[in-house]
Order: structure tokens, then C-alpha cells, then sequence
């Protein structure tokens, strides 16, 4: 099945969960919301405060749940410029995977992969990474420390470029294709 086909099943199944009473997970048009866009911004800029807060009390375990977030939520202020609403993070990462293929944005591929949903073993991502950390025994990680500074610049980055677009005024919007 190709992306925009999972896309678009994203779509018809939150439609249907919401047309039955239930709450939906996948994505829902639920209109442009700058606003929102905006405050997903800078409760991902807040997750790097927090980083430097887990590493001063030296929780590493917490770590890659931050970073991961951080991304996460650059991925949900991209839906709300869109004016999409998601409840599903691999429906979030097809959704932008789609919009970049299509070439609606500008968006660097690492930071889609990194919070890909995969089924497969061998297939890892930082979601991977942020339960490896938080479900493990471990409180401190030499090597969640080895790789800090480099994921920290990640994430600006991911920031940054986020930023771009929810503050581009380039209007954006969702192909019908998609939307089911």
C-alpha cells in the first residue's frame, strides 16, 4: 500500500470512529488552528528545558522520551497548520511523509523517521529508543550520555525547521485524495 493510500485510511478510519461515537485513531480535519500550532511549538522547546533538568539529576531514562517528544510535537504543530488532528503517531508520521512527498513542505526526512511506528524488528526508530530507556531497569545510560549533545541539536533543528513552516505564510491545505 502506497502513503497516500495509508493516509487516506488514516483518514476513513477517525471518520468512521467519530461518525460511530468513538474516539478516533487517525487523523481528523478539524480546521487550521495557528494558535495551536504555535503552543505544540514551545511545548517542544519546554521538553528541552526538561532534558537539562533529567540530566542534571542524572535521570537518563527520561531522556529519550524528551527528545522523542520534541520531534513529535514539531510533527503535530505541522498537522495544525494543516488543520489536522491526529490520535495515532504513525498516522502523524505518514501524514508527513505524504505532504513532503507531494511537496507541500519542506521537511527533513530524519526527523519523520525518527518518530516512525514500525512493525518489524529490525526496523528501529527513537520511538524504539524511548521505551528501550523508560520500560528498562536503568536509571543512568552511558550511552544516552554519549549521544546528548548530538540529539539535542536534532531536535533544534527539528525545532527550527518546524518553525519555518507554522510560521511560513504560505497556506497550506489537504488534498482531498487524502481526506477520504
Amino acid at each position: 500500500m502506497n502513503v497516500s493510500s495509508k493516509v487516506r485510511e488514516c483518514f476513513v478510519s477517525a471518520k468512521r470512529d467519530e461518525d460511530k461515537g468513538s474516539k478516533h485513531k487517525g487523523l481528523l480535519f478539524v480546521g487550521i488552528d495557528q494558535k495551536k500550532a504555535e503552543a505544540h511549538i514551545q511545548k517542544a522547546k519546554t521538553n528541552l528545558e526538561i532534558c537539562e533538568l533529567y540530566k542534571q539529576k542524572r535521570l537518563d531514562y527520561k531522556i529519550p522520551e524528551e527528545w522523542f517528544y520534541t520531534m513529535y510535537y514539531c510533527a503535530l504543530a505541522i498537522l495544525a497548520k494543516f488543520g489536522v488532528e491526529s490520535r495515532s503517531q504513525k498516522c502523524t508520521a505518514l501524514f508527513l511523509r505524504y505532504v513532503k512527498k507531494e511537496r507541500l513542505i519542506e521537511y527533513n526526512d530524519e526527523f519523520i523517521d525518527r518518530i516512525m511506528v514500525y512493525r518489524e524488528k529490525e526496523e528501529t526508530t527513537d520511538v524504539d529508543e524511548r521505551e528501550k530507556a523508560r520500560y528498562g531497569s536503568s536509571v543512568r545510560s552511558v550511552e544516552i550520555m554519549q549521544k546528548y549533545d548530538a540529539m539535542m541539536e536534532v531536535c533544534k533543528r527539528c525545532i527550527t525547521q518546524c518553525e519555518e513552516l507554522v510560521f511560513s505564510e504560505q497556506g497550506v491545505s489537504v488534498p482531498r485524495e487524502v481526506m477520504g
